[in-house]
Order: C-alpha cells, then sequence, then structure tokens
C-alpha cells in the first residue's frame, strides 16, 4: 500500500531540499525503531506507568437504555494523561527524539490538548520546548496555555492568516527549517510529509489494539460500528487500526460547523468542497479555493478546523474503507449535554462529534449489534466555549466578578 510515504495518490513528502536530509534521520530512526521489539515494549511501558494505559473501555448502559438500540460502548482516551490521546504520539516521538540525540522539540497546536501533552513529554524527557498556536485557538482554550506554559514551553501566538491551527503548522516549519540540528517537530496529527502520517498512526494504533482486545474480552464478539471524529485523523486511526482488517464499519465524524451550506465548516471528505491538493508538504483533500489557496474554516471544536486530513484517510475514503459524515456546532452541543445527563460522561466538544452520529445511528440497530465511540478527549479543556454554547448565566456572572477583580 506504501511507496515512498504513498497512500495511493494521497501522501508524499513535498518538502524543500534544505529539510530532506532531516527528514532521511527521522525515517531511519523510526524504521530501526519500528523493528526492534524492545522499543515497542518501552513505549508500552511508559505509556502504562505514565499515562494509564490501558484506558477502559466503558459500557454505557444508561445511553443504550436511552436510545434501545445498540449496546454502546465507549474508549477512554479522555482518561490518558493530559486528557486526550494526544500522549500516545508525543511520548512516542519522545522516545525517538532520545534516540536521534536532539535538545529541543516544537510542536503545533489546535486545541491545546496536543501542545500540552507536547509540554508534558518535554517536561519528563528534559527537552527545551516552543509550541505554536493560532491567536484564536489562543483566546478559545486559555486553560491549555495556562498549563503549556508552566510546564515550562513557550507558546508563541501566530496573527498571520487565520490565526488556527493550520498557521500555526506553518510557523512550526519555519521554525524547524533554521533549527533542524537540533530540534525536532512533533507533529500532532497523521498528516504533513512523510514519515508522518505512518509514524503518528503507528503510535496511535495502541487505542484500536487495545479496544479490540476489550471489547472481544468483554462481549466475546466484535463490534457492528466504530465512530471517531476526524480533524487531522489521529485519534480515528488510532481506533480504526484495531478493526481495519475485519468485517466492521468505520465512522469518521468531521466538523460540520454553522452547516454544510454555509461554508462555515471543516468537512473534507463529507461534502463537495474539498479537492485534491499539495500543501503543507503533503497530497490530500484540502478545502481550497480554485487557485489553490486555502479557505477559511470553522468549527465549534479548535481541534477540528484543520484545512485538510490525512493522506491514510483520504485513500480509505476512496476505497470505501471508511464511512465519512459530519456534525453541526449545535448538534455536538446536545450530544455533549446528553452523554454528561445520561452517563457522567464529559467528552471534548471534538470528540462529541463522533457521540453525533453514533447517536443518530444507535437507535436504528438492534441490541444484538455493538458500536464503540473512541472518546478522544475530556471536556474541561472547552469550558470557555461550552459554557458560552450553553448560556450559562452562573457562569457569566462568575466571569464578571472576576474581570472586575482584576480591574480592582
Amino acid at each position: 500500500m506504501i511507496k515512498r510515504g504513498y497512500y495511493e495518490e494521497f501522501g508524499g513528502a513535498y518538502i524543500p531540499e534544505i529539510l530532506v536530509s532531516t527528514f532521511d534521520e527521522l525515517e531511519v530512526e523510526f524504521r530501526k525503531a519500528k523493528k526492534d521489539p524492545g522499543f515497542w515494549q518501552e513505549y508500552s511501558d511508559v505509556m502504562s506507568n505514565y499515562s494509564c494505559r490501558p484506558t477502559p473501555l466503558t459500557f454505557a448502559e444508561n445511553l443504550t437504555r436511552y436510545f434501545d438500540g445498540s449496546k454502546i460502548y465507549v474508549k477512554r482516551e479522555d482518561l490518558n494523561h493530559t486528557g486526550a490521546h494526544k500522549a500516545n504520539n508525543v511520548m512516542g516521538q519522545g522516545l525517538l527524539v532520545k534516540r536521534m540525540g536532539k535538545k529541543r522539540v516544537i510542536a503545533e497546536t489546535g486545541a491545546g490538548q496536543h501542545g500540552v501533552a507536547t509540554a508534558t513529554m518535554a517536561a519528563k524527557f528534559g527537552f527545551e520546548c516552543t509550541i505554536y498556536m493560532g491567536e484564536v485557538d489562543v483566546r478559545r482554550q486559555r486553560p491549555n496555555v495556562f498549563w503549556m506554559e508552566r510546564l515550562g514551553a513557550e507558546v508563541i501566538p501566530v496573527t498571520e492568516g487565520s490565526r488556527i491551527l493550520k498557521d500555526a503548522i506553518n510557523e512550526a516549519f519555519r521554525d524547524w527549517v533554521t533549527n533542524m540540528d537540533n530540534t525536532h517537530y512533533v507533529l500532532g496529527t497523521a498528516c504533513g510529509p512523510h514519515p508522518f502520517p505512518e509514524m503518528v498512526s503507528y503510535f496511535q494504533s495502541i487505542i484500536g489494539k487495545e479496544a479490540r482486545k476489550q471489547v472481544l474480552e468483554i462481549e466475546g464478539k466484535l463490534p457492528s460500528r466504530v465512530y471517531a471524529c476526524v480533524g487531522g485523523g489521529s485519534n480515528a486511526l488510532g481506533i480504526f487500526s484495531g478493526f481495519i482488517d475485519d468485517d466492521v464499519e468505520l465512522v469518521g465524524v468531521e466538523a460540520g460547523g454553522k452547516g454544510l451550506d454555509t461554508g462555515m465548516h471543516a468537512s473534507r471528505l463529507s461534502s463537495d468542497d474539498a479537492s485534491i491538493g499539495v500543501a503543507q508538504g503533503y497530497k490530500t483533500y484540502f478545502l481550497q479555493d480554485d487557485d489553490g489557496q486555502m479557505k477559511e474554516t470553522h468549527s465549534v471544536a479548535a481541534g477540528l478546523d484543520y484545512v485538510g486530513v490525512s493522506p491514510i484517510l483520504a485513500n480509505l475514503n476512496e476505497s470505501g474503507r471508511v464511512r465519512f459524515e459530519s456534525a453541526t456546532d449545535s448538534e455536538v452541543v446536545e450530544a455533549l449535554s446528553l452523554s454528561i445527563k445520561k452517563e457522567g460522561l464529559i467528552p471534548a466538544l471534538e470528540s462529541a462529534h463522533a457521540f453525533v452520529q453514533a447517536f443518530k445511528e444507535a437507535p436504528k440497530l438492534s441490541i444484538d449489534d455493538i458500536i464503540i465511540i473512541n472518546q478522544s478527549g475530556r471536556g474541561d479543556k472547552d469550558i470557555f466555549t461550552v459554557a458560552d454554547a450553553f448560556e450559562d448565566p452562573k457562569w457569566k456572572e462568575f466571569i464578571i466578578e472576576k474581570a472586575e477583580e482584576y480591574h480592582a
């Protein structure tokens, strides 16, 4: 399937010549690590004793009863250290950085979870750390910015372009070009130039390996469907990987934003608004105009408003192996509220996109069917956005009081 980083027509490494040797070094080290049985064991040990793996597969009994359809299970990546699936990837890349002998890591972040995870990894392994984050995301994810800085990372707001995730990626690449001798770019999702899509998917595959084993132990059979939200695609590929060779339907849910007919969304594979192009070092579907200029995107979830999508998922979409849907902002808030009230689960806004589609389809299935939703992160990072969406008057009063205290 893969030929020098290609997944049929998607992928590749469209990089400046100055970065070729750096990418070659990374690929060589990654190949050596994959062939070394001790490396995966070291990785598994770190994730076990530092990051709470394996994460549980939780039976959502109340939601199952409420929808009166399939059995609903939730893979609890929100219980991973730093609150999301992001730790899986950054800890794996951190071990590679140690092997390469580099002392500094940089990263981009949208929702902030990858930034927190990278800053945490840097603190644990003793690396200098710089995080690039769009100015818009800095504002709406202030709690995560606070923790990144407490962990010792320098957080640099990106003020160019749309000031969101794609712009943070651009700035991170600019940094890497000038500091590649001592710096590794910890790309957060399964996008970008080869070998990043393959490498990130490899580390995230721990989700799918666990989920498949857990559901067989609990139910004695495989699920009918598996749902995951899709920004760049790392959490989706992580859980899908465990079932890719099975007769299990895989469903990726993108950001429908204000609606696909409004243009204010980030649906690349579930809409007709995207086209194939090359940007940020790889070939995939992008939301772009006829001149190849990237369009502005929108999502209530900061981690899903990326303009492109993993080349691996683009290929799986073309082959029909993964079905892609979208969820609007309003549907996401409604699903989040329901999961909180009915099950006591507080998914991140990103993860709540997967809940939306699962909730739509669960009632149409029978109790003999099993579905798994990947709860890729927890919602405490979204407190400001969620409180605004719920129009909570007590929260507004709290913010006003705090503002008055600071200005007193």
